[in-house]
């Protein structure tokens, strides 16, 4: 029984040491898929991997596979693996046994424990410690990952109202055509009384022994009536029509 019970201790210690851990699975997937190459990629040489772009790794890949978006977070678990920071212009990470294509390697990769790898932080600090220019990047990233979603929303909010703007202008556009045609219509008809009225106001003079008689001024105080009618609806539209 006992025998038993270290060769079953035997061998999950095995099967431990040949698994890699999920963070540094997930994160060879990462570096892996060309997709995001933009990114974050391998070196030329692919013996180290680079974020090309913090802000959009911290927003966009990050939640996916670690359920969150801190960037800084992501670098010291790194260094807990034993990765170094070897490039000063930018977040270039290299493990010797972190390369490309050799997946196997993984799992001869440990985890720092806690007090070696506080020891080795201080023994080391330069490696991975962020200059002030880095750590306001950082800064920036986690204020950008909390304010895309505002932004997206009132891009959206805007396309909306141009779109609005657009219909009613358009509506517009035809109201103050058709307004035109009336007027335009209305001033034709003032000026030019059709015959049929014309015949209707002689038929309406007085007659004496079968002879119709003119009636002296009532022709003209119609046709300024007519004229008044005509000038008071044009103005009404006009003003309507603005």
């Amino acid at each position: 029984m006992e025998g038993g019970g270290n060769d079953k201790g035997l061998l999950m210690e095995y099967v431990k040491k040949s698994t890699p851990s999920p963070f540094l699975m997930k994160t060879n997937m990462m570096v892996e898929d060309p997709a995001t190459d933009h990114v974050i990629s391998w070196n030329a040489d692919g013996t180290a991997f680079v974020v090309w772009q913090t802000a959009d790794f911290a927003r966009d890949l990050l939640p996916t596979l670690f359920k969150h978006s801190n960037f800084s977070s992501f670098v010291r678990q790194l260094n807990t693996y034993g990765f170094r920071k070897v490039a000063s212009s930018r977040w270039e990470f290299s493990n010797e046994r972190f390369r490309k294509g050799e997946k196997e390697l993984l799992c001869e990769i440990r985890r720092r424990k806690a007090c070696s790898t506080k020891q080795q932080q201080l023994n080391n600090a330069p490696r991975i410690q962020a200059t002030p220019q880095e750590s306001g990047e950082d800064q920036r990233s986690s204020s950008n990952t909390s304010s895309s979603s505002g932004y997206t929303s009132l891009v959206d909010e805007n396309k909306r109202l141009k779109k609005e703007n657009g219909v009613l202008s358009s509506e517009l556009t035809v109201m103050k055509r058709k307004c035109k045609e009336l007027l335009n219509l209305i001033a034709k008809h003032a000026q030019y009384p059709k015959k049929e009225d014309k015949q209707e106001e002689d038929d309406q003079r007085p007659m004496l022994f079968g002879v119709r008689l003119e009636v002296e001024g009532e022709r003209d105080i119609k046709r300024q009536k007519r004229a008044e009618i005509a000038e008071t609806a044009t103005i009404l539209l006009s003003q309507s029509c603005k």
